[in-house]
């Protein structure tokens, strides 16, 4: 069993996760509390996905699997809020169903 994180891995998730970000689209309505809940969860996801490029250009591989991991986490749960169109894909986000 691997317990290390390689760069193949690291640039796996990060490449995954800018994808999921790029799909991902805010449709709470205009104005509403939930649209501000989803630009909060598509502003979190966008940082963390910064955190780990940041933390894997500094040679920090731990940090930056746990941040892109906590990236692409408010992105799955925007899209099972239903804040999130992502068209459906059940390769890129955890759907309810």
């Amino acid at each position: 069993m691997t317990r290390e994180i390689s760069d193949e891995k690291i640039e796996k998730y990060l490449a995954i996760t800018k994808k999921a970000l790029e799909k991902a689209r805010i449709i709470a309505p205009q104005d509403s509390f939930l649209e501000q809940i989803a630009k909060d969860f598509y502003d979190m996801a966008q940082r963390y996905h910064q955190d780990a490029l940041f933390f894997r250009d500094n040679g920090d591989l731990v940090n930056s699997f746990a941040a892109v991991n906590y990236a692409h986490g408010w992105l799955d749960a925007g899209a099972r809020l239903g804040i999130f169109e992502v068209g459906g894909d059940h390769q890129l986000f955890t759907l309810a169903r």
